[in-house]
């Protein structure tokens, strides 16, 4: 059976991007960019909202971009292995491979998802996993705080949700971000 994994970049104050909806203060340095690196190589699918997997489909032709250094074009392609299902009402096509549309967000079908996979699964974006949260789905959280606060925006984590937490693992970077990995309790 496969783990559900939440995985997000935050402001020290909770938010994914800022009042603007800018997140540049989130940009990973290389140690950070390899780390993810390291988290991302289980994973076999990736489940968006549409506004995340619009901001994610980048990494579709990151690589063809002349200059990028090997830790960026090693995340392109660990992206690009692995499916990709976006929940939307509005999308209409595509723009990378290995992605499909579903119009409604199923708990039940993430469940079959969850049982039948051979790999793991992230849940990207706070819309969609709040409702991985809702319906008790989510098995691990990453969340990797960012040192800045942004005053509000989109919060990284949903309102009117409770989980017990237990920490698995921290780590501190260079650059003052510091990972935090959860397991969910009961």
């Amino acid at each position: 059976m496969a783990r559900l994994i939440y995985a997000t970049i935050a402001s020290l104050d909770g938010y994914v991007a800022d009042a603007d909806g800018n997140f540049d203060w989130a940009a990973p340095d290389e140690e950070v960019h390899r780390f993810v690196n390291d988290l991302e190589r289980p994973i076999g699918t990736y489940l968006y909202g549409r506004r995340m997997y619009e901001v994610m489909a980048y990494w579709e032709s990151a690589h063809t971009i002349a200059g990028q250094p090997p830790f960026v074009t090693e995340f392109a392609e660990l992206w690009q292995a692995a499916d990709k299902i976006v929940y939307s009402k509005t999308l209409t096509e595509v723009t990378s491979a290995r992605t499909r549309i579903e119009r409604e967000f199923d708990p039940e079908a993430v469940r079959r998802l969850k049982a039948a996979a051979e790999r793991d699964i992230t849940v990207g974006g706070p819309h969609i996993a709040a409702q991985a949260f809702k319906h008790g789905l989510v098995d691990e959280c990453h969340v990797f705080i960012a040192p800045a606060i942004v005053g509000g925006g989109t919060r990284s984590l949903p309102d009117g949700v409770r989980a017990g937490l237990e920490l698995l693992d921290q780590c501190r970077f260079d650059n003052g971000v510091v990972h935090l990995h959860y397991r969910t309790k009961d």
